[in-house]
């Protein structure tokens, strides 16, 4: 075998600094405000004079140092999310079109996970640590006094699929109430009229408005009061639990089961499946949120569509406005959703 030879080459490489905006200043010929400006969202800058500035800092190798604007501007640039429930599919998918509407306003997202008994004062404990301009709380239930203690440390909250009772807060939801009537309707019209709903959390607003209003709704058409399951979580495991108890009361057979959110419904249709009853013949069942695996073709869940990307935006848009100190009365925005037709229940006669 020949010998291999190896052959030595020297590769120059650039030698790195830090780039700062006076280079990028100069080279452009214009005020160091100018580039600080092409860098801060909702700035009043020219869309040209912006373009040049990020372009020509992009070849320089040039990015802001956030500790240094913070120092400026007294805000962090940073939105803290804190979450409670990620076992529920519905959060994630929430998580990540939230931080990628709040990456393109140009905030930076860090997220805070309440696990493990963690309590929520804990959770804003870590948060307030990194100084965030706001706060956005997914899937937790507040009090007054938590929102309180975060605006006295100079942090606004927005909430997420929930508001405070009673308290003026900045909050986004989905209309649940109108929700829970539409759903009622909608099983009603198709001659559904021996009804069920399974409760989730009982202090969650959202698990409290939607059997709100299909309860409203039950009584408005005159039918017999709904059967009531507190499964007392939005898991799968108390869904099925739920599903178990009511198919096994032969006393009072349903027509239709509710379920307050679609996790609780695929425990309540894998019940069904334990107990041999057809879905949607024997019995119907619905679900609230459409989380991706509601579409699953070994279930197939008819549910009311959370309208997800509005909500997003909206809150979004609250938060910026608040960053700007362009909002300061509290305001609950809540959206309309649909529902979405598979085969989980039957067809209207």
């Amino acid at each position: 075998m020949p010998d291999q030879q190896r052959e030595s080459v020297t590769i120059n490489k650039p030698v790195s600094k830090n780039v700062v905006a006076r280079e990028v200043a100069s080279a452009l010929d214009v005020s160091i405000s100018t580039v600080s400006r092409a860098f801060t969202p909702n700035a009043v800058i020219a869309d040209r004079t912006r373009r040049r500035v990020l372009q020509k800092a992009a070849e320089l190798g040039y990015e802001p140092n956030p500790h240094a604007q913070s120092l400026k501007t007294n805000r962090s640039g940073i939105v803290g999310l804190i979450v409670s429930d990620l076992a529920n599919p519905f959060y994630p998918e929430v998580l990540i079109g939230l931080t990628e509407a709040l990456e393109q306003r140009g905030f930076s997202v860090m997220l805070f996970c309440r696990l493990g008994g963690k309590s929520l004062d804990e959770a804003f404990q870590s948060a307030f640590r990194y100084q965030p301009d706001v706060l956005v709380v997914l899937a937790a239930t507040m009090s007054s006094a938590a929102i309180e203690s975060a605006t006295e440390a100079g942090t606004r909250v927005v909430l997420f699929n929930r508001y405070v009772p009673g308290k003026a807060s900045f909050a986004v939801t989905c209309d649940n109430e109108s929700g829970g009537e539409t759903v009622a309707d909608y099983l009603i019209d198709r001659q559904l009229t021996r009804l069920a709903y399974v409760a989730g959390d009982p202090d969650a607003t959202t698990n409290r408005d939607r059997k709100l209003g299909f309860m409203r709704a039950c009584r408005r058409r005159g039918i017999p009061k709904p059967r009531i399951a507190a499964a007392h979580r939005f898991t799968h495991d108390a869904g099925l639990i739920a599903g178990r108890a009511l198919l096994r009361d032969e006393s009072e057979p349903l027509d239709a089961v509710f379920c307050a959110n679609d996790v609780l419904a695929l425990g309540v249709l894998d019940a069904a499946r334990e107990f041999g009853v057809a879905i949607p013949d024997a019995l119907s069942v619905i679900g609230f949120d459409d989380i991706k695996m509601a579409d699953w073709a070994s279930y197939q869940l008819t549910t009311y569509r959370q309208p997800v990307e509005e909500m997003i935006a909206a809150t979004a848009d609250i938060v910026s406005e608040l960053v700007q100190s362009l909002l300061s009365t509290a305001t609950r925005i809540t959206i309309p959703g649909r529902i979405v037709t598979r085969r989980t229940v039957r067809a209207a006669q």
